[in-house]
């Protein structure tokens, strides 16, 4: 119990917990088999699986985490890039392998999900502002498109696993965060287990000025899950909220405008006070149940989601209902030479969407008369341009089998099939305005097979040949750059196929490592674009054909009380087949993404303090689909330190730390092929921020 109480209290923020224990929960829970993954749709050892997989548990290799985005959470995943765009209005930048590199929005090829349940919507779109991380005590992250054995996915999945809740009655965990530009973050967290049900909770909430101008935030998020565990199975309900009243868009910037000032605004997000107010609540019941046919997994779950975003080509309101529900099977058959995992299942998931588009008045507010696009004097509002039901389903079917051939060679084969249905409903139907309702059907049958060789107890090497497919976003499908509305008939859904090859393992305790290799070739590639009329709005666009080719490479290095941490990718991406509007891109570089890119950390802890330092390197990357302009390469660093420096308050432990120590001016992120230049979205300058936080707990 001494271990499980430990993860706990250091997914709930207790850093000493972290840091007292990392090595050790290092060596029982990473080090030595058999560490489980769920994320490959069974359950199997990370070295008994043919994929690429990554384990992550917070605040044990890389304690004195704020857990306030996955860019911090994620960092040292190689393959998996993740940036914070420091506009509080847009979800950090999530991407594997390149897919998801495009998203404006959200997250885009890349499947997420929380304790099973996906947060990821039918049409592959997953917004990340409602994700609470403070009760995160694990995440399972598989790289490449074996993903699509959940569907509509290109480059991954992310499962993030709630901590086990604490043996006492009631475990309470406040925290406080205080930094530069008015930020704080105040937490209380609370679990424990009461009469055999155990439940995990906690209540967050941010605020901040913003380092750039137009950037305040304030958002309050919390979670909760119950749980009951049995020998025969396992029930759990778990909900999510968000209240975001503010998050302010300063958008991005020229080359020039953020080498001269990075912390302005967009002279048009700050002219039209681009911003947005969420509400969001979802909830999910899930069960398993060991039946004498197998393993029996059951899940439902419903959300809502209300939004106002003011924009800079539009104002946007939308209110989303989503629900879903899944059930799988899992059957072990054989007990000689050769034995048999069968998995199959089926999942389901609907999206119902009332969206409503105003003309924006933001900056001619007051008007001195009325216009025809801006008819009331006082309101940034203006006439409705938009008015329409967007529902979106999808179902999918899969089935899978693990086969033992000998103790160390496995082979795996499965198939899925999905289809994907976009219907509209025009609302605003007039003799000048003709009804733009329509409906469109995607799908796809995506196969996966893979094959791994134990070559020692603690050393295996795979390979692996999948499919995958991916759907555009409502959004994407209902942006026409011609000005049209309705559903875009001629965006095509693009499609992948990609061939991997690696090697993982660890020696004793001080040498974990992954290495990976992968060859994708895809159809139909998403590329996103801009035209100098649009305002900032993207429109969407298919590649011919593109390839991507790229190596990966993690380690972990242990040393007495220090430990070095990478992550490196190499990442060549390529246009083979793409020409549009008279221009011919075959053979240009794939933008957004650095060749090169470098993540290390070196921890040094004691029994009382730890010291943490991490560095990135990414090399320049190009910005549009000619390689006319790159970003320029970086090199940032940061630290901290913390511990217990109270003999008397065990259980009080501080955090200090700096981000960015030397101040670099950089552009975490790109806006790719955006207009008049704005390319850049700038990094978060040098900060200062510190956090304590108090743990007890009371007896049964």
């Amino acid at each position: 119990m001494a271990h499980r109480a430990c993860a706990h209290t250091a997914a709930l923020g207790l850093f000493l917990c972290g840091t007292v224990s990392a090595r050790a929960q290092q060596d029982s829970a990473v080090r030595i088999e058999p560490v489980i993954v769920t994320v490959t749709r069974g359950t199997r050892s990370v070295l008994g699986s043919p994929f690429a997989i990554s384990i992550i548990r917070p605040d044990s290799a890389r304690p004195g985490q704020r857990k306030t985005a996955v860019d911090e959470i994620l960092a040292l995943v190689p393959g998996v890039t993740a940036v914070n765009r420091n506009n509080p209005a847009q979800d950090p930048r999530l991407s594997i392998r390149g897919f998801g590199a495009r998203s404006t929005f959200g997250v885009r090829g890349v499947r997420v999900l929380r304790d099973g349940m996906p947060l990821t919507l039918p049409d592959g779109q997953t917004p990340l502002d409602y994700l609470d991380l403070e009760s995160v005590g694990r995440i399972e992250v598989m790289r490449g498109a074996a993903s699509a054995m959940y569907g509509n996915a290109s480059g991954g999945v992310i499962d993030m696993r709630t901590a086990a809740p604490s043996a006492a009655a009631l475990s309470v965990e406040p925290r406080q965060w205080l930094g530069e530009n008015g930020w704080s973050r105040s937490v209380i967290g609370a679990s424990g287990t009461v009469a055999g049900f155990g439940y995990v909770s906690d209540v967050a909430h941010t605020r901040s000025d913003g380092e750039r101008n137009h950037s305040r935030q304030r958002a309050t998020t919390g979670f909760a899950r119950v749980s009951l565990s049995r020998d025969a199975g396992d029930v759990a309900i778990t909900a999510m909220a968000l209240d975001n009243p503010l998050s302010e868009n300063p958008g991005a910037l020229t080359l020039e405008e953020m080498r001269s000032d990075a912390t302005v605004a967009d002279a048009l997000s700050l002219r039209r006070k681009a911003r947005k107010a969420v509400k969001q609540v979802q909830i999910g019941l899930s069960a398993d149940r060991a039946l004498e046919f197998g393993m029996l997994s059951v899940a439902a779950f419903a959300g809502a989601r209300s939004l106002d975003n003011p924009l800079t080509f539009a104002i946007v309101e939308i209110g989303r209902h989503t629900y879903g529900t899944s059930a799988s099977l899992q059957k072990d058959v054989g007990g000689g030479a050769v034995r048999h995992r069968f998995s199959a299942g089926v999942d389901g998931q609907w999206q119902n969407d009332l969206r409503r588009n105003y003309a924006t008045c933001a900056d001619t507010v007051p008007l001195s008369a009325p216009t025809p696009t801006c008819p009331y004097l006082d309101t940034e509002r203006g006439v409705v341009t938009l008015d329409q039901r967007e529902l979106v389903s999808g179902a999918g079917a899969y089935i899978a089998d693990e086969i033992s051939l000998t103790p160390r060679l496995s082979v795996t084969a499965g198939l899925r099939g999905d289809k994907v249905t976009f219907e509209v409903r025009d609302r605003l139907v007039t003799n000048s305005n003709p009804d733009d309702s329509g409906e469109r059907s995607l799908g796809a049958v995506s196969p996966i097979a893979g094959i791994v060789a134990r070559v020692s107890p603690t050393h295996s090497l795979y390979a692996n040949l999948s499919a995958a497919f991916e759907t555009p976003t409502a959004t994407e499908l209902g942006n026409n750059a011609d000005g049209t509305a309705g559903i875009n008939q001629d965006l095509e859904p693009q499609r992948s196929t990609t061939v991997e090859a690696g090697a993982k393992g660890w020696a004793g305790s001080s040498l974990r490592y992954d290495l990976a290799f992968f060859d994708t070739r895809v159809r139909d590639e998403l590329v996103p674009f801009e035209i100098p009329a649009s305002n900032g709005r993207r429109y969407f666009r298919n590649a011919g054909r593109t390839r991507r080719r790229g190596a990966e490479a993690g380690a972990d290095i242990s040393a007495g009380p220090a430990t070095l941490l990478f992550a490196y990718s190499y990442s060549h991406f390529r246009f083979e087949d793409y020409s549009t509007g008279g221009s011919d891109f075959s053979g240009k570089e794939i933008p957004g993404l650095p060749a090169h890119r470098l993540q290390a950390a070196l921890r040094v802890g004691s029994r009382l303090a730890f010291a943490l330092l991490e560095t990135e390197t990414a090399g320049d990357a190009f910005v549009d689909d000619a390689n006319s302009v790159r970003a320029p390469g970086y090199t940032v660093a940061h630290s901290r330190v913390g511990g217990a420096p109270f003999r008397r308050l065990p259980r009080l432990s501080i955090t200090v730390g700096i981000q960015n120590i030397f101040d670099r001016r950089y552009a975490s992120s790109i806006a790719v092929n955006a207009a008049r230049g704005k390319y850049y979205e700038p990094a978060q300058g040098r900060a200062l921020y510190a956090g304590v936080s108090l743990g007890g707990s009371a007896a049964k």
